[in-house]
């Protein structure tokens, strides 16, 4: 079974958490699904350096991350996630969309209106339960 390791930013905003919908994608468990954005480590990244990179590439921005928030292992049909969370501050809201076909921003009580990524879910679960 093939394994990726991946790290993702939840950003927020004034209380608010921005929340980026995946494009269509031929794996079918994540087409069109929301998540937390970032991507791949590549080889000689820190996860730092990863999610740095990863959210100039997806949104412009470059927030201030902080501590890794939490770590999640999940079982995709096809592979095995390993993903590693952190909180970012950002001063603004303004991003642009160059891989999401959407996003919102929403208060950590609306996070399950979403259709939300699997993988996600545990991030999402820990955001509403924690102040």
């Amino acid at each position: 079974m093939k394994k990726i390791e991946v790290v993702a930013a939840i950003i927020v905003h004034d209380e608010l958490i921005l929340c980026a919908q995946r494009n269509e994608s031929k794996l079918k468990y994540i087409s069109n699904k929301f998540e937390f954005p970032g991507g791949k480590i590549e080889k000689g990244e820190t996860k730092r350096e990863a999610l740095k990179r990863e959210l100039v590439e997806e949104l412009n921005i470059e927030p201030n991350i902080k501590d890794i928030y939490l770590s999640v292992v999940h079982q995709y049909p096809d592979f095995e996630l390993t993903m590693h969370s952190f909180l970012c501050h950002v001063d603004s809201m303004n991003v642009t969309l160059n891989e999401h076909i959407s996003c919102q921003w929403l208060k950590k009580e609306e996070l399950t209106k979403l259709d939300w990524a699997a993988a996600d879910l545990p991030i999402v679960q820990k955001l509403m339960n924690n102040d």
